[in-house]
């Protein structure tokens, strides 16, 4: 049992509002997985620009003079650190670079990189979580979060949700997969790479591997279904996309909303209940096998 919330923004007006909506939405499914809690904000990078953020269990240590180390690669970096993680910016034609050299530090573990997404997340209940990184000050387009009830690995930041493994790609996930461990394989033979043992870690790397292959996130999710088996509830971010997914019994609770300003997800009806408008927004439970997808490129 873990908890899943989402929200995709079509109204710029509460763009700023992006953060606290989440943060409220999040808090809400407490009780659905207590041991930890994570959040990614899209937040519309600058031209020009990427970002990684990574996270240490020793921050004071790891992230000591880590713009200086980046200069003396030849890479020109602006770091904010947020208590036990720091967001790296860099120019965006430097971001595999800026990824190598982080590399030589062993206690900095990557949780996103692209244009867009920030992702944080630790072991904790999701009010100590969002108020750790002020995620209640942060604005963005869309974003998703996740509190969990460990089933599958161990409680740990890593094995925390979301997991991203691609550029502004990331998944959170309440069920389980029966096939991950074959299909680890095989995608780590196709050049993914993997640093837990959690289930979720596969269907965000088939993903992202599926969109390497230059499908779109509707069309990935969709081939999902016939590749992964188990039981699931999907929500996925990408740089301008969000998309929902639910396995063919759909035995996990999933209830969205929309209006004319935003779409929204939640393991429970109550954590979209303070959403501005819900009480005259069209509200459903998402179809199996029915992929959900929604892009703000697409949309312009």
């Amino acid at each position: 049992m873990c908890g899943i919330v989402g929200l995709f923004l079509k109204d710029k007006a509460l763009e700023p509002q992006l953060g606290a909506l989440l943060a409220d939405m999040l808090i809400t499914m407490t009780d659905r997985g207590p041991d930890s809690a994570g959040i990614a904000i899209y937040g519309g990078g600058a031209d020009g620009r990427a970002k990684i953020t990574v996270q240490s269990a020793n921050p004071e240590a790891d992230f000591a003079g880590l713009a200086d180390m980046l200069k003396a690669t030849g890479i020109q970096a602006d770091v904010t650190v947020k208590s036990t993680h720091a967001v790296v910016e860099v120019a965006a034609k430097k971001l595999d670079a800026a990824r190598e050299a982080l590399a030589v530090r062993p206690g900095l573990r990557v949780m996103s990189a692209g244009e867009s997404v920030e992702i944080y997340k630790e072991v904790g209940l999701p009010k100590e979580v969002v108020d750790r990184f002020d995620i209640a000050k942060m604005g963005g387009t869309h974003g998703i979060g996740h509190t969990r009830m460990a089933t599958e690995s161990a409680v740990t930041t890593l094995g925390a949700h979301p997991f991203s493994t691609g550029a502004d790609q990331c998944l959170v996930h309440n069920g389980s997969l029966s096939n991950h461990n074959n299909l680890r394989r095989e995608l780590a033979k196709a050049g993914m790479r993997f640093e837990t043992q959690n289930d979720t870690e596969v269907a965000a790397a088939y993903l992202s591997h599926e969109m390497a292959e230059g499908k779109d996130l509707g069309q990935a999710l969709t081939g999902a279904l016939d590749d992964l088996d188990g039981f699931f509830t999907f929500v996925v971010g990408t740089k301008s996309g969000f998309g929902v997914l639910r396995d063919p019994i759909a035995c996990k609770p999933a209830v969205m909303a929309e209006t004319d300003q935003y779409i929204a997800f939640g393991s429970e009806y109550r954590a979209l209940v303070n959403l501005p408008g819900i009480d005259t927004a069209r509200v459903w439970e998402p179809e199996p096998s029915t992929v959900y997808f929604w892009d703000h490129e697409k949309a312009a």
